[in-house]
């Protein structure tokens, strides 16, 4: 199904919001207009993904598509860094907030393969001290099911999710940072992806060249008063956030799962399964992911946001096929909320690639 955008482009738009691209001071002066015209396929796709970004005034943006455990395209939007005018390419590294939440969960799940952790292990085994109303396990942590009464009810808690440094490190005596390196980064030659450069002693892990890691990042930006400012990152690192990629590294990270690397297959199915509560209720995370059925297919996805960044992933593996988009702003997901109902069709972005390649038909390279 082609895309139809009769979209103007306006020159202002970045200009005035950017210090580094000039614009006209007077805002009923004209403006310089490009019309997109009827355009099907990945070139259409390109176009309305550009067009989304504009509208989120994100000042850059980096995709990848995977088909079939090959990486069928990647490619980046506006700028890694608009002072410097250095555009956005599908290999810098960008923070990636909560889809941090998916590598923990790997981690964790090997420690359970491993004997070294249980499921329902109570988390203050681990010495992990949270107020609940009953015996809080590490499967409440991982399936945002801790408040309340454990187990009760799904509700989003990223912090809570933090404690699984805590039973990580009591159950192997190594950080999340050590094994994440060992068993994920280093064996995937992930080079493009580090844990927090803000962490020195956690991003020394990986043996990369710090100054040459930072000079490649995209910049942070946020949304003010209707303006893009310069910002600055989060400096936390940990099982909850604070992991940098880029593009086409998380494009790898995820063909690794579709390939059954790093944990069983058994481990994998329970991984990608909705949890359930107390009273037998399906909820819309499983360990560490979300899961959303639409029009019949299994999506198993995950959003990042934070300060100065944002990001998303979104698998349909009974049709090969991964999407991972990355922010240099928090608009990418501040626009949508999609912890609360853990919807990913309230993403626009999420359903372009989903209407246009998981539903749709639109061809790839």
């Amino acid at each position: 199904m082609p895309f139809v955008t009769a979209l103007l482009w306006r020159a202002t738009l970045f200009g005035c919001l950017l210090p580094a691209v000039a614009c006209d001071d007077d805002p009923t002066g004209p403006q310089s207009t490009i019309e997109v015209t009827r355009m099907a396929g990945l070139q259409g796709f390109e176009a309305e993904l550009d067009s989304l970004r504009v509208d989120l005034q994100i000042p850059g943006l980096s995709a990848a598509i995977v088909q079939d455990e090959q990486i069928a395209w990647s490619k980046g939007f506006g700028y890694a860094d608009v002072d410097a005018g250095r555009a956005a390419t599908p290999t810098d590294p960008f923070h990636l907030a909560s889809l941090t939440k998916t590598f923990a969960s790997t981690i964790v799940m090997q420690l359970v393969e491993e004997g070294l952790v249980d499921l329902d292990d109570p988390v203050s085994d681990y010495g992990v001290d949270l107020e609940s109303q009953g015996v809080i396990l590490v499967r409440h942590i991982m399936t945002h099911t801790s408040e309340g009464v454990p187990g009760s009810r799904y509700s989003y808690a990223g912090d809570r999710f933090g404690k699984l440094d805590q039973v990580i490190e009591g159950a192997s005596s190594r950080t999340f940072g050590e094994l994440l390196v060992e068993r994920i980064l280093q064996p995937l030659h992930l080079v493009n992806t580090a844990p927090n450069v803000k962490q020195p002693t956690a991003f020394a892990l990986t043996g990369l060249d710090r100054d040459e890691f930072v000079a490649g990042m995209a910049k942070p930006y946020e949304l003010e008063d209707n303006g893009v400012v310069r910002s600055d990152y989060p400096s936390y690192f940990g099982t909850a956030a604070g992991l940098i990629a880029s593009a086409e590294d998380m494009a790898q990270y995820s063909i690794a799962i579709d390939q059954g690397l790093f944990l069983e297959p058994e481990t994998w199915d329970s991984v990608f399964t909705p949890a359930r509560s107390n009273t037998g209720q399906t909820l819309p995370y499983g360990l560490g992911w979300f899961i959303y059925h639409y029009q019949g297919v299994k999506l198993e996805w995950h959003y990042g946001h934070w300060t100065a960044n944002s990001s998303l992933i979104v698998r349909a593996p009974e049709k090969g096929l991964t999407f991972v988009v990355l922010a240099n702003t928090s608009m990418l997901s501040r626009a949508y909320g999609l912890g609360g109902d853990a919807n990913v069709m309230r993403s626009d972005v999420a359903r372009l690639f989903i209407d246009s390649f998981v539903i749709g038909d639109e061809p790839l390279p």
